[in-house]
Protein backbone atom coordinates (compact mmCIF):
# COMPACT_ATOMS: atom_id res chain seq x y z
CA UNK A 1 0.00 0.00 0.00
CA UNK A 2 1.25 3.28 -0.52
CA UNK A 3 2.58 5.44 2.25
CA UNK A 4 -0.57 8.22 2.24
CA UNK A 5 -3.45 5.86 0.76
CA UNK A 6 -6.36 7.76 1.10
CA UNK A 7 -5.57 10.32 2.92
CA UNK A 8 -6.46 13.71 2.32
CA UNK A 9 -4.30 16.78 2.43
CA UNK A 10 -4.47 20.25 2.04
CA UNK A 11 -1.03 21.77 0.66
CA UNK A 12 -0.91 25.80 0.54
CA UNK A 13 1.73 27.38 -1.34
CA UNK A 14 1.20 24.22 -3.62
CA UNK A 15 2.04 26.33 -7.04
CA UNK A 16 5.81 28.18 -7.55
CA UNK A 17 6.94 31.26 -8.55
CA UNK A 18 8.51 29.80 -11.97
CA UNK A 19 8.57 26.15 -13.72
CA UNK A 20 10.20 23.05 -11.77
CA UNK A 21 10.10 22.13 -8.29
CA UNK A 22 8.88 24.49 -5.23
CA UNK A 23 8.58 22.66 -2.67
CA UNK A 24 4.92 23.19 -2.30
CA UNK A 25 4.76 21.91 -5.74
CA UNK A 26 6.96 19.06 -5.07
CA UNK A 27 4.88 18.46 -1.88
CA UNK A 28 1.28 17.71 -3.82
CA UNK A 29 2.98 15.85 -6.52
CA UNK A 30 5.12 13.62 -4.03
CA UNK A 31 1.42 13.49 -1.63
CA UNK A 32 -0.64 12.35 -5.05
CA UNK A 33 2.27 9.71 -6.02
CA UNK A 34 1.55 7.99 -2.26
CA UNK A 35 -2.02 8.11 -2.69
CA UNK A 36 -3.11 11.44 -1.05
CA UNK A 37 -6.12 13.32 -2.41
CA UNK A 38 -4.37 16.58 -2.58
CA UNK A 39 -6.40 19.79 -1.86
CA UNK A 40 -3.86 22.16 -3.86
CA UNK A 41 -4.09 26.03 -2.28
CA UNK A 42 -1.96 28.90 -3.80
CA UNK A 43 -2.87 32.71 -4.39
CA UNK A 44 -2.00 32.53 -8.21
CA UNK A 45 -4.52 30.05 -9.90
CA UNK A 46 -1.87 29.57 -12.76
CA UNK A 47 0.94 28.49 -10.34
CA UNK A 48 -1.23 25.56 -9.58
CA UNK A 49 -1.29 24.52 -13.43
CA UNK A 50 1.75 23.05 -13.65
CA UNK A 51 1.41 21.24 -10.17
CA UNK A 52 -2.25 19.89 -11.89
CA UNK A 53 -0.30 18.54 -14.41
CA UNK A 54 2.26 17.11 -12.64
CA UNK A 55 0.25 15.19 -10.73
CA UNK A 56 -1.67 13.92 -13.19
CA UNK A 57 1.12 12.18 -14.65
CA UNK A 58 0.93 10.06 -11.44
CA UNK A 59 -2.80 9.33 -11.75
CA UNK A 60 -3.16 11.47 -8.75
CA UNK A 61 -6.43 13.02 -7.20
CA UNK A 62 -6.03 16.91 -6.52
CA UNK A 63 -8.40 19.84 -6.31
CA UNK A 64 -7.41 23.19 -6.30
CA UNK A 65 -8.12 26.62 -4.44
CA UNK A 66 -7.22 30.12 -4.48
CA UNK A 67 -6.70 32.19 -1.38
CA UNK A 68 -4.65 34.26 0.43
CA UNK A 69 -4.14 32.32 3.63
CA UNK A 70 -3.19 35.72 5.48
CA UNK A 71 -6.93 35.95 5.70
CA UNK A 72 -9.08 34.34 8.37
CA UNK A 73 -11.85 34.36 6.06
CA UNK A 74 -10.06 32.88 3.44
CA UNK A 75 -8.51 30.14 5.40
CA UNK A 76 -11.37 29.34 7.05
CA UNK A 77 -13.32 29.28 3.63
CA UNK A 78 -10.33 26.82 2.12
CA UNK A 79 -11.19 24.21 4.92
CA UNK A 80 -14.57 23.66 4.48
CA UNK A 81 -14.16 23.85 0.67
CA UNK A 82 -11.29 21.08 1.21
CA UNK A 83 -13.93 19.15 3.60
CA UNK A 84 -16.71 19.89 0.90
CA UNK A 85 -14.67 18.48 -2.10
CA UNK A 86 -13.22 15.25 -0.43
CA UNK A 87 -14.87 14.92 3.11
CA UNK A 88 -12.31 15.81 5.76
CA UNK A 89 -8.81 16.62 5.94
CA UNK A 90 -6.24 14.17 7.55
CA UNK A 91 -2.71 16.13 6.84
CA UNK A 92 -1.97 19.93 6.34
CA UNK A 93 0.91 21.29 4.94
CA UNK A 94 1.88 25.07 5.59
CA UNK A 95 3.87 25.44 2.92
CA UNK A 96 3.54 29.67 1.96
CA UNK A 97 6.53 31.94 2.53
CA UNK A 98 8.73 34.16 1.36
CA UNK A 99 11.76 36.66 2.10
CA UNK A 100 12.48 40.20 2.12
CA UNK A 101 16.02 41.68 2.57
CA UNK A 102 16.98 44.09 5.60
CA UNK A 103 17.51 44.25 9.12
CA UNK A 104 15.92 46.18 11.56
CA UNK A 105 16.93 49.42 10.51
CA UNK A 106 16.51 48.73 6.98
CA UNK A 107 13.06 46.82 7.11
CA UNK A 108 10.19 49.47 7.25
CA UNK A 109 7.62 48.33 9.70
CA UNK A 110 4.93 47.59 7.08
CA UNK A 111 7.48 45.22 5.36
CA UNK A 112 8.15 43.55 8.99
CA UNK A 113 4.36 43.22 9.50
CA UNK A 114 3.67 41.84 5.79
CA UNK A 115 6.62 39.23 6.52
CA UNK A 116 5.28 37.98 10.03
CA UNK A 117 1.60 37.90 8.26
CA UNK A 118 2.79 35.88 5.01
CA UNK A 119 5.34 33.81 7.01
CA UNK A 120 4.12 32.43 10.30
CA UNK A 121 0.02 33.75 10.49
CA UNK A 122 -0.61 32.17 7.45
CA UNK A 123 0.39 28.90 9.66
CA UNK A 124 -1.61 29.86 12.66
CA UNK A 125 -4.72 29.99 10.66
CA UNK A 126 -4.06 26.80 8.91
CA UNK A 127 -3.79 25.42 12.08
CA UNK A 128 -6.75 27.34 13.90
CA UNK A 129 -9.19 25.75 11.06
CA UNK A 130 -7.78 22.36 10.71
CA UNK A 131 -7.14 21.42 14.22
CA UNK A 132 -11.22 21.19 15.40
CA UNK A 133 -11.90 18.68 11.98
CA UNK A 134 -8.53 16.86 13.21
CA UNK A 135 -9.88 16.49 16.45
CA UNK A 136 -13.42 15.63 15.08
CA UNK A 137 -11.74 12.54 13.10
CA UNK A 138 -9.40 11.31 15.89
CA UNK A 139 -6.53 12.65 14.68
CA UNK A 140 -4.39 14.11 11.91
CA UNK A 141 -0.61 15.42 11.21
CA UNK A 142 0.70 19.13 10.56
CA UNK A 143 3.64 19.61 8.59
CA UNK A 144 5.10 22.82 8.56
CA UNK A 145 7.70 24.42 6.52
CA UNK A 146 9.90 26.83 8.02
CA UNK A 147 13.77 27.43 6.89
CA UNK A 148 17.64 27.31 8.34
CA UNK A 149 17.02 31.28 8.48
CA UNK A 150 14.93 30.63 11.47
CA UNK A 151 17.79 28.71 13.14
CA UNK A 152 20.93 30.30 12.14
CA UNK A 153 22.34 33.10 9.83
CA UNK A 154 22.27 32.44 6.09
CA UNK A 155 23.90 34.84 4.53
CA UNK A 156 21.66 37.75 4.34
CA UNK A 157 19.96 40.38 6.45
CA UNK A 158 16.35 39.42 6.79
CA UNK A 159 14.88 39.91 9.80
CA UNK A 160 11.17 39.56 9.43
CA UNK A 161 11.87 36.31 7.59
CA UNK A 162 14.27 34.60 10.01
CA UNK A 163 12.07 35.67 13.21
CA UNK A 164 8.78 34.52 11.22
CA UNK A 165 10.66 30.94 10.14
CA UNK A 166 11.76 30.74 13.81
CA UNK A 167 8.19 31.41 15.41
CA UNK A 168 6.86 28.63 12.93
CA UNK A 169 9.23 25.79 14.69
CA UNK A 170 7.89 26.81 18.40
CA UNK A 171 4.61 27.11 16.68
CA UNK A 172 5.06 23.79 16.02
CA UNK A 173 6.12 22.74 19.22
CA UNK A 174 3.38 24.43 21.10
CA UNK A 175 0.79 22.50 18.57
CA UNK A 176 2.30 19.07 19.23
CA UNK A 177 2.35 18.93 23.08
CA UNK A 178 -1.45 20.61 23.19
CA UNK A 179 -2.94 18.26 20.91
CA UNK A 180 -0.83 15.12 21.15
CA UNK A 181 -4.02 13.89 22.93
CA UNK A 182 -6.15 14.17 20.27
CA UNK A 183 -3.60 11.62 18.55
CA UNK A 184 -2.56 15.01 16.34
CA UNK A 185 0.72 15.43 15.26
CA UNK A 186 2.69 18.55 14.27
CA UNK A 187 6.34 18.80 13.04
CA UNK A 188 8.13 21.51 11.34
CA UNK A 189 10.96 20.61 7.39
CA UNK A 190 13.60 22.69 7.65
CA UNK A 191 14.92 23.47 4.23
CA UNK A 192 18.29 25.24 3.83
CA UNK A 193 19.35 26.85 0.52
CA UNK A 194 17.42 24.56 -2.01
CA UNK A 195 17.44 25.36 -5.52
CA UNK A 196 14.26 26.00 -6.38
CA UNK A 197 12.75 28.45 -8.61
CA UNK A 198 12.96 31.06 -6.65
CA UNK A 199 16.42 31.48 -7.09
CA UNK A 200 16.27 32.19 -10.71
CA UNK A 201 12.83 34.22 -10.71
CA UNK A 202 13.24 36.47 -7.63
CA UNK A 203 16.40 35.77 -5.71
CA UNK A 204 19.05 36.69 -8.21
CA UNK A 205 18.16 39.73 -9.30
CA UNK A 206 17.71 40.88 -5.10
CA UNK A 207 21.37 39.17 -4.38
CA UNK A 208 23.99 38.80 -7.14
CA UNK A 209 22.70 41.59 -9.83
CA UNK A 210 20.58 38.88 -12.04
CA UNK A 211 23.64 37.03 -12.19
CA UNK A 212 22.34 33.52 -11.78
CA UNK A 213 25.22 31.29 -11.41
CA UNK A 214 26.93 33.31 -9.12
CA UNK A 215 24.24 33.27 -6.60
CA UNK A 216 23.88 29.49 -7.16
CA UNK A 217 28.07 29.18 -6.42
CA UNK A 218 27.49 31.46 -3.65
CA UNK A 219 25.18 29.31 -2.38
CA UNK A 220 26.18 26.37 -2.65
CA UNK A 221 29.54 26.84 -1.19
CA UNK A 222 27.76 27.21 2.03
CA UNK A 223 26.54 23.18 1.71
CA UNK A 224 29.12 20.45 2.98
CA UNK A 225 27.74 18.08 0.68
CA UNK A 226 28.98 18.79 -3.18
CA UNK A 227 25.07 19.47 -4.52
CA UNK A 228 22.14 21.71 -3.74
CA UNK A 229 18.72 20.39 -2.55
CA UNK A 230 15.48 20.87 -4.19
CA UNK A 231 12.05 21.08 -3.73
CA UNK A 232 11.67 17.32 -3.98
CA UNK A 233 14.22 16.76 -0.71
CA UNK A 234 11.88 18.98 1.40
CA UNK A 235 8.55 16.97 -0.29
CA UNK A 236 10.52 13.87 0.54
CA UNK A 237 10.64 14.87 4.42
CA UNK A 238 7.73 16.36 4.62
CA UNK A 239 6.18 12.94 3.38
CA UNK A 240 7.73 11.12 5.94
CA UNK A 241 6.29 13.26 8.85
CA UNK A 242 3.13 12.96 7.23
CA UNK A 243 2.80 9.70 7.37
CA UNK A 244 2.12 6.80 9.64
CA UNK A 245 6.21 5.82 9.46
CA UNK A 246 6.48 8.73 11.63
CA UNK A 247 3.90 8.22 14.23
CA UNK A 248 5.93 8.56 17.61
CA UNK A 249 7.52 11.33 15.76
CA UNK A 250 5.97 14.82 17.21
CA UNK A 251 7.07 18.45 18.17
CA UNK A 252 10.19 18.27 16.26
CA UNK A 253 11.89 19.01 12.80
CA UNK A 254 13.69 17.49 10.34
CA UNK A 255 16.65 20.17 8.46
CA UNK A 256 17.10 19.24 5.09
CA UNK A 257 19.73 21.40 3.89
CA UNK A 258 22.87 19.18 2.93
CA UNK A 259 24.75 19.88 6.69
CA UNK A 260 24.98 23.56 6.32
CA UNK A 261 23.38 24.25 9.65
CA UNK A 262 25.91 22.00 11.38
CA UNK A 263 28.99 24.06 10.09
CA UNK A 264 30.89 26.85 11.87
CA UNK A 265 31.80 29.29 9.35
Amino acid sequence: MRRLENKIAIVTGAGSVGPGWGNGRAIAWRFASEGARVFAVDMNAAALEETVARVNEVNGTIGTWTADVTSADAVRDMVRACEEAFGGVDILVNNVGGSRKGGPVALDEETWDQQLDFNLKSVFLGCKYVLPIMQRQGGGAIVNISSTSGIRWTGSAQVGYASAKAGIIQLSRVVAVEYAKSNIRCNTVVPGQMHTPMVETRLAGQRAGGDIEALLAQRQSRIPLPFMGDGTDTANAALFLASDEARFITGTEIVVDGGMSARCD
